[in-house]
């Protein structure tokens, strides 16, 4: 992919911050964010349906997907996916920062370096990857738990979603997209914690 068209993956992807802002900055609350992504996920199906089934060629898909989503469920739509999904499933302190870990944490991993399907990206990557994590989690605990419970919470949430984010697998010819994983594998990290010091 050109890099003009990777920029705009990746502003595209950075966009979904909107979502958990909504949230944080009081203008929807928990449940009615839950239903906007609800609705988004529905719509993102329908176009997929759309796209793979009859074959939907819009020039905006040549732009916005990779090679490998051509004939697959195509990133955007597992964002939507596992961005719904850990809405549903975790309370704010968990899911907030997962989310914020797919919206911002991963285009910026990926600005930094790309990874094969299949394989690890470099360690610098995988640092700066968690150090955003760590900087997006960390303010939203601090308003919900104590300060240590908070960083700790936010360097295991981080750490799970730089996994997700460093390495894609493939099973069975199907490449796993880290789109689907950071959310649910942070927040289960975070919800981990905050469980073990009674948050």
């Amino acid at each position: 992919m050109a890099v003009g068209g990777e920029l705009r993956r990746r502003a595209v992807h950075a966009s979904g911050v909107g979502f958990p802002a909504l949230y944080l900055l009081e203008l929807v609350d928990w449940r009615t964010l839950g239903y906007v992504l609800v609705v988004a996920s529905v719509v993102a199906a329908g176009l997929e349906a759309v796209r793979l089934g009859v074959g939907l060629d819009w020039a905006v898909y040549d732009a916005l997907t990779r090679e490998y989503e051509r004939e697959n469920v195509a990133g955007y739509a597992l964002y939507m996916f596992s961005m719904t999904g850990v809405a549903l499933v975790f309370d704010p302190p968990a899911a907030v920062p997962g989310m914020l870990m797919l919206a911002v944490g991963d285009p910026v991993s990926g600005l930094l370096g790309a990874n094969e399907a299949g394989r690890a990206k470099r360690a610098g990557v995988l640092a700066a990857m968690f150090v955003v994590c760590f900087c997006l989690a960390t303010p939203v605990l601090v308003g919900y738990v104590a300060l240590p419970t908070a960083l700790a919470a936010a360097a295991v949430g981080g750490a799970g979603a730089t996994i997700a984010d460093g390495f894609t697998p493939v099973v069975r010819g199907y490449v796993v997209d880290d789109n689907l994983t950071i959310p649910p594998v942070a927040c289960l990290g975070i919800q981990l914690v905050l469980w073990a010091g009674g948050g």
